[in-house]
């Protein structure tokens, strides 16, 4: 039996609505890999990865970078490097990746005590909803904050730029530290948001992510001070990610960067507005059916209002099964490989969905009948 070379095509990718970290590594990424250099990146001596680094840290406006293995190990090492003397108290979005999806590393790791805050405006944190939050003075009584940690883009929706330069400047004059998780900051930019480093320039640290939206197969990157990368090396070493010949990470993150994103500080040639293209007409299509979203679509995601349109997430996964693509709830991530037949499929499993006469297995079973439904 002949193997399957799964760096051909997109293939199943091109119909996985569940994450833009389903997409496939490419052709030119395997051909990157194959070609890498293969030093020791505990020691520094892989010339790829030193270089994706410094590229990197340029792009970004800061001094240096370092090469992680997923955007939690960016954001955990990030944050652990800024908190050195407890007590310390970290403020951050209800919806932040850093508490929701990470564990309760920031808390396990550090012994912060983490608090998400409510944006008032629905989408974005501002200024005037951090303040209340923050404790700056002396009284023992009170956690300090020591750290505010932004995202950009969160669920699919941009902050800023103007209220990041806000945020991070009454922070900074506060004598407190400012990370952004931009994992998914590529999109933010090439929305037209601003460029990168009109984002990344405004903050102590980032942490920018590879396999999201980009395609690589693995890897994110973290950015800051000389001092603080240096520090910053050791704790991801003390949790076991100081890698060997991590040239086969680096060249492939590197083409995902160059070819997906596109070049310059605006993502020129960018991959990704397509999918944002794609995010819009997916709402479209929702909306002109008479759903409803949940969110303003801004980037790739698309928010599907499946309680108002009487669909449990359960049954809407199972409906997209049948229809041949793989869903996740009403979270709808589009991801540059996403194919035009997938569109196609979605349509009818919305048309499926808003008729109202889709009757799941489970549901059928507790009546005791069986609906011919698989």
């Amino acid at each position: 039996m002949q193997a399957v070379n799964a760096w051909q095509g997109p293939g199943e990718a091109a119909f996985d609505f569940r994450s833009d970290v389903m997409t496939r590594p490419t052709p030119s990424m395997l051909d990157a890999i194959t070609n890498t250099s293969l030093g020791d990146d505990v020691l520094q001596e892989d010339a790829v990865t030193v270089s994706l680094e410094q590229s990197i840290a340029e792009l970004a406006n800061h001094e240096s970078a370092l090469l992680v293995m997923s955007g939690t190990m960016g954001n955990q090492v990030g944050i652990r490097t800024h908190l050195t003397q407890p007590p310390y108290a970290v403020l951050c979005d209800h919806r932040a990746h850093i508490i929701n999806y990470e564990g309760g590393g920031v808390s396990t790791w550090t012994g912060a005590y983490v608090k998400g805050i409510v944006p008032k405006n629905g989408r974005y944190l501002t200024l005037e909803d951090i303040k209340p939050h923050a404790v700056l003075g002396d009284d023992i009584h009170g956690c300090p904050t020591r750290l505010i940690s932004l995202e950009n883009t969160l669920d699919g929706m941009i902050m800023p730029l103007d209220e990041m330069k806000r945020i991070s400047k009454w922070a900074h004059e506060s004598g407190l530290k400012v990370h952004l998780d931009g994992a998914r900051l590529w999109e933010a930019v090439v929305a037209g948001a601003g460029s990168i480093s009109s984002f990344t320039s405004l903050v102590d640290s980032v942490s920018l992510c590879f396999s999201k939206g980009l395609g690589a197969p693995i890897g994110s990157i973290l950015v800051g001070s000389k001092e603080y990368i240096k520090k910053a090396r050791w704790f991801r070493k003390s949790i076991g990610g100081g890698t060997r010949q991590s040239g086969v990470i680096s060249a492939a993150a590197r083409v995902a960067v160059n070819e997906t994103f596109g070049s310059g500080q605006n993502g020129e040639g960018s991959l990704l507005l397509n999918s944002h293209l794609m995010a819009k007409k997916i709402a479209t299509m929702w909306t002109e059916k008479g759903g409803k979203l949940n969110n303003p679509v801004e980037t790739n995601m698309v928010w599907l209002d499946l309680d108002a349109a009487g669909v449990s997430n359960d049954d809407w996964v199972e409906i997209g099964r049948q229809h041949g693509l793989k869903l996740m709830g009403g979270r709808m991530v589009v991801h540059y490989q996403i194919s035009l037949e997938a569109l196609d499929k979605l349509d009818k499993a919305m048309d499926l969905a808003m008729s109202g006469k889709f009757t799941s297995t489970t549901t059928s079973e507790k009546n005791g009948q069986y609906c011919g439904q698989t």
